[in-house]
């Protein structure tokens, strides 16, 4: 018999035993070393196997332990089985050595894959139930028995003779949690989205998403094209929607699903089918295209300025910070402190910040950024974890770079970060927001990295705002409502320091802004 030993490790203590209570731990639970829970798997099989490798389990921070061995030989006649023993403490939370608590024990057994890279993926499979029945939002698992779920999956799992329907099960598993931001993705997907967060992507220069306003699932809309790259080029325009990707559809996909099928090696082609958001036909239909596009290293600039000038009533020239924030990559808080100084060095008086179609991206990106225009130990967004503690995260001594009114704009293509910046400004009493209800995204995810270099992502707790507004499936609420068609906004992005400023002449949205600075700047003259 053949017997291999892992470990996963979480700072959470397990699930308290039915009837007995729990302390809360102090602070938001993310992954790291401590604690750990031992996963025991033996398997049986008809012929005597090899020794197995070691195998390697990777926590939250990328650490790698490595062990197992071959501690027997397999019994004759025996079906393929397996036996997955989860040992836990159900105790408090202490810093401090304690006498061992009483353990909680779940043996689960599942017939072994004999197609090796099936049975591969099921070892994740186990690795990926454990970190989520420690971790997960929700207790509850919404509302089903967890342990009863891995079972269920392994059995689903087993005639399986590739790694991809064995992941596809996997998926669904995690899709009955009813969070959709719960997921797994293969080594090659992570591989990609790890490359989105730092500048450079070999791709076409196109931000979608799935269509923010009705929440439909068919396909994937366009929120943007980056200006000179390959999709800009060949003139596919922001409202486009996203139909098919080299001869496939993208139906029910996700927007970083859809973007692994887009992204490439430098130099080959991707051809996509689009509805055109801009242009119907003479019989009214949405009119469809088809273009053939080449790869390049995009460059991710998140950050685009102007300033827009008018004159008073009194024939003073008033000069406006107007700043596109795209998404929150690592570059985006530096980037913006350098915009705002040099704005403030050329006389500007107060600043429109655009998070309009800004789905998120990196939330410390977004932290840094409030803190450019916030004073003092401001609470910035609260956090709340599965057993209802809510923790703030508050600045250190603060100063902002400049105190001149600000409004900052919001739609229901703003998520994540961009409602975490809005609610920080909006409820410290720094900003106006202008604008439509935002998306709702509010969740705090752990990215684990597996063993067989897939990755987990886990929603683990949930942000409020400062003033403990819900954020998830709520959205941050404007204080003066605008809400121009999404697909006849103006292509901000596109805009680069000492343009022109006529494209935002037509935006609604942005007039609106500017009467509410106007009101603003006003009330300080009078004060």
């Amino acid at each position: 018999m053949e017997m291999v030993e892992c470990s996963l490790a979480a700072t959470l203590a397990p699930r308290p035993l039915p009837g007995r209570a729990r302390k809360a731990p102090p602070r938001p639970a993310v992954l790291a070393a401590g604690r750990a829970a031992r996963l025991l798997v033996r398997s049986a099989r008809r012929e005597q196997p090899p020794p197995p490798e070691p195998v390697a389990v990777r926590d939250a921070s990328s650490r790698t332990e490595r062990g197992g061995r071959a501690l027997g030989q397999a019994a004759a006649g025996l079906a393929a089985a397996a036996v997955v023993s989860l040992t836990g403490f159900a105790g408090d939370v202490s810093p401090l050595p304690a006498p061992p608590a009483r353990a909680e024990s779940l043996t689960v057994a599942f017939p072994v894959s004999k197609a090796r890279e099936v049975n591969r993926v099921q070892r994740t499979l186990v690795e990926a139930w454990g970190l989520i029945r420690e971790t997960f939002v929700d207790p509850t698992f919404n509302h089903q028995d967890w342990d009863q779920k891995l079972q269920q999956t392994m059995v689903e799992m087993f005639p399986l003779k590739s790694a991809d329907a064995a992941y596809g099960k996997i998926s669904g598993m995690l899709s009955t949690l009813g969070d959709p931001f719960t997921r797994i993705i293969s080594p090659a997907e992570y591989q990609s989205f790890r490359i989105g967060s730092d500048g450079n992507v070999q791709g076409v220069g196109v931000f979608i998403n799935r269509e923010p306003s009705s929440g439909r699932l068919m396909f994937q809309l366009v929120m943007d094209c980056i200006q000179g790259g390959p999709a800009d080029r060949a003139g596919i325009h922001e409202g486009d929607e996203l139909v098919e990707i080299d001869g496939k559809s993208v139906s029910g996909l996700d927007g970083e699903a859809a973007a692994q099928r887009l992204r490439g090696r430098v130099g080959t082609t991707v051809k996509v089918k689009l509805l055109d958001g801009t242009d119907n036909d003479r019989g009214g239909r949405i009119r469809q295209k088809e273009v053939q596009l080449s790869r390049e290293i995009i460059n991710l600039s998140p950050l685009s300025t102007t300033i827009i000038s008018h004159r008073s009533d009194n024939g003073h020239e008033c000069k406006t910070g107007y700043v596109k924030l795209a998404s929150f990559s690592q570059t985006a808080a530096a980037e913006m402190e350098n915009a705002v100084k040099r704005m403030e060095d050329e006389g500007v008086e107060s600043y429109i910040l655009d998070l309009r179609n800004n789905p998120g991206g990196l939330v410390k990106a977004g932290l840094d950024v409030a803190q450019i225009w916030l004073d003092g130990d401001e609470t910035l967004v609260n956090t709340i974890d599965r057993e209802g503690n809510v923790l703030p995260i508050n600045m250190i001594q603060g100063h902002s770079l400049t105190h001149d009114p600000l409004v900052v704009l919001v739609n229901e293509g703003s998520a994540s970060a961009s409602e975490i910046l809005a609610g920080a400004l909006h409820d410290n009493g720094r900003a106006i927001l202008v604008g439509h209800r935002t998306f709702g995204k509010g969740k705090i995810q752990s990215v684990t990295e597996l063993d067989d270099g897939s990755a987990l992502f886990i929603t683990v707790a949930k942000y409020l705002s400062p003033a403990l507004h819900e954020i998830d499936q709520v959205g941050i609420q404007p204080d003066i409502q605008c809400s121009p068609d999404i697909l006849s906004l103006p292509r901000a992005p596109s805009l680069r320091e000492n343009s022109e400023a006529s494209s935002l002449e037509m935006d609604s949205c942005i007039m609106v802004a500017e009467q509410a600075l106007e009101i603003e700047q006003t009330k300080g003259s009078a004060s």
